[in-house]
């Protein structure tokens, strides 16, 4: 018992370190984001900046805040997180439930098919010619309809709904609901926790929409927040981003773009606070078996 007790605080310690540089390994880097964010160019250009702003000024979030690309971009990176997240739990919803239940003829097939999707991916060029043809291409249609379900999603709220008492859904039928009323009326307000960890999981993604816009959007009025980054990340001249008022001088472009990374960043980090519990909830969800 000793000898175990012993060994139990080695792999403590030993895993708080560990998680300890991996935390530090992910937050000095942010801090130093921030901090040149907050520099001025001249101790940027010097490297004098670590941790802390050097030079203090707030002139990179002005010229930010000015820029009407980055709010255009900004606003499109949100309307495609709100309207892509209702669209995918919505499909998603009303794939998981006929699969999640017993009596429903050919669900093992149906989920086999989904799991190959997880294994092998759609190769790009027929998931473009597919994405002309429908006439999407060059629209943010084209940034939530293909990625309407994720299968891992999927396969959590099917796991959640596999869970419910049958008797529930028996009583719903016995009352005269129909399958949609039943999914909309009874299985989705007790789903909740499902829902929200799910919704959660698809935000992130639909908010960090990047190669899907590269593949699809030439209409740069289009970009959302991360293409719009992208572009400030790799240019040196800032002169046709769209801000004319702002001076700018090769020493305050990587300013500019840590600015730009701290706004783009900032609404997941603020939100994940408040729904970490969903996190944690969709892990449990995933490890009960059903």
């Amino acid at each position: 018992m000793r000898h175990a007790s012993l060994s139990r605080k080695i792999f403590m310690v030993s895993n708080y370190l560990f998680l300890t540089l991996l935390g530090l390994a992910m937050f000095l880097p942010f801090m130093n984001v921030i901090a040149q964010s907050f520099s001025s160019g001249g101790a940027i250009d010097r490297g004098e900046v670590m941790f802390w702003p050097v030079e203090f000024t707030t002139h990179y979030y002005q010229y930010v805040f000015e820029d009407v690309s980055i709010w255009r971009a900004f606003a499109i990176s949100v309307y495609i997180t709100v309207v892509g997240t209702v669209i995918n739990l919505a499909a998603t919803s009303m794939l998981a439930y006929p699969i999640s239940r017993q009596e429903y003829v050919g669900r093992r097939l149906v989920m086999i098919l989904i799991l190959l999707t997880m294994i092998f991916s759609a190769p790009l060029i027929p998931q473009f010619i597919l994405m002309r043809e429908l006439h999407i291409t060059n629209t943010l249609w084209a940034l939530m309809l293909p990625t309407a379900i994720s299968a891992f999603n999927l396969f959590v709220l099917r796991s959640f709904f596999a869970q419910l008492p049958n008797e529930i859904i028996d009583a719903a039928r016995i009352d005269g609901c129909g399958e949609t009323r039943t999914l909309w009326s009874i299985v989705l307000p007790l789903s909740k926790p499902a829902l929200a960890t799910v919704g959660i999981f698809y935000s992130v993604t639909n908010w960090n929409k990047y190669m899907d816009a590269l593949y699809y959007i030439n209409d740069r009025s289009l970009y959302p927040l991360q293409v719009k980054l992208r572009e400030l990340l790799i240019t040196d001249d800032l002169s046709d981003t769209g801000n004319l008022a702002f001076e700018v001088t090769s020493q305050s472009v990587q300013g500019v773009q840590m600015a730009v990374i701290i706004v783009a960043t900032l609404p997941i980090i603020l939100l994940y606070p408040f729904l970490q519990r969903f996190f944690i909830s969709g892990m449990l969800i995933g490890s009960i078996k059903s």
